[in-house]
């Protein structure tokens, strides 16, 4: 990873600091946290039979425009019997848990970003079966936030420049505490935490990075969107799902974000549901984004 200075401390879903604001941290300070874990290895539990996360889960996908999306019949069947065989350690579920807690918005989010994104990859990985192991990083892609003070998470005026970049830590965080959680700085869930705001094209951030990451490109998609059609704190209307799509696409176009990802979400909007190979993208826009969005915006900035 690059050295990114802290902006706030990382925090344990138990309270313990792992690195302090002011660290540096870098791959040898995170090999260090890694082996301070004396409590692994962690017991995991079925994500869908978890307390109420089963049914919280299919009440976020039974509204538009997600239940146009899972209305797949035999391939909805299937997605929730590959989703059945995912199992979380007993840490990022209890993450989970603290998030419902005191922000249902992330809670829903990262709930409804796992199912799109695991649907997503069906259609886009061609050993999508194997997608257990690997869609484990979707529902813990912001298990960072848990370092974001709730009154930063749920503003709704500009942030200050230190709350945005307190904000925009959440990432690092969430790769610090995967790779602390599960020891291994190979894990696929740590590496999604960390590159899920990340770009193609380098600008996005923490580290502006040129993504190139198969599930990472899918994960940062399905999160755009949801973000998008979801009631925000800092907007005071979601984008209608037209304008999402478009916003979507110009950023694929843009080689911002992966265009077969959101070729991949435009297909599962149509009703016939067509191959994503065969869907167009087009730059004309229909759509109008919501006013007054006060996203990444800092005091004073028009």
């Amino acid at each position: 990873m690059k050295p990114y200075k802290l902006k706030a401390d990382i925090v344990t879903h138990d309270k313990q600091i792992l690195a302090p604001a002011g660290t540096e941290m870098t791959d040898a300070v995170l090999r260090e946290i890694i082996a301070s874990n004396k409590k692994r290895p962690y017991k995991s539990f079925s994500l869908m039979h978890h307390e109420s996360i089963g049914r919280d889960l299919l009440h976020c996908i039974s509204h538009p425009p997600y239940q146009w999306i899972f209305s797949l019949g035999d391939e909805y069947r299937d997605l929730l019997r590959l989703m059945e065989k995912v199992h979380l350690i007993q840490p990022v579920l209890e993450i989970m848990n603290l998030l419902k807690s005191y922000d249902m918005y992330t809670y829903r989010h990262t709930l409804t970003v796992f199912t799109l994104s695991t649907l997503v990859a069906t259609h886009l990985i061609d050993n999508y079966r194997d997608l257990m192991y690997e869609a484990v990083s979707s529902p813990s892609h912001d298990v960072g936030k848990i370092c974001v003070p709730p009154k930063i998470l749920q503003k709704a005026t500009p942030l200050t420049s230190g709350e945005l970049d307190i904000l925009e830590q959440h990432p690092v965080s969430g790769h610090v505490l995967l790779n602390y959680y599960y020891g291994d700085t190979n894990n696929i869930s740590a590496l999604v935490a960390r590159d899920h705001h990340e770009m193609k094209n380098g600008s996005g951030y923490p580290s502006g990075i040129h993504l190139d990451n198969p599930i990472a490109e899918i994960v940062v998609v399905c999160d755009i969107y949801d973000a998008m059609i979801s009631h925000r704190p800092y907007r005071p209307a979601p984008y209608d799902n037209r304008s999402a799509l478009e916003e979507l696409t110009a950023m694929a176009l843009g080689n911002e974000v992966n265009i077969d990802a959101v070729k991949a979400l435009i297909a599962l909007n149509r009703k016939d549901k067509p191959d994503y190979r065969d869907c167009k993208l087009s730059d004309e826009k229909r759509g109008a984004p919501p006013k007054m969005n006060n996203y990444r915006k800092i005091i004073g900035e028009k």
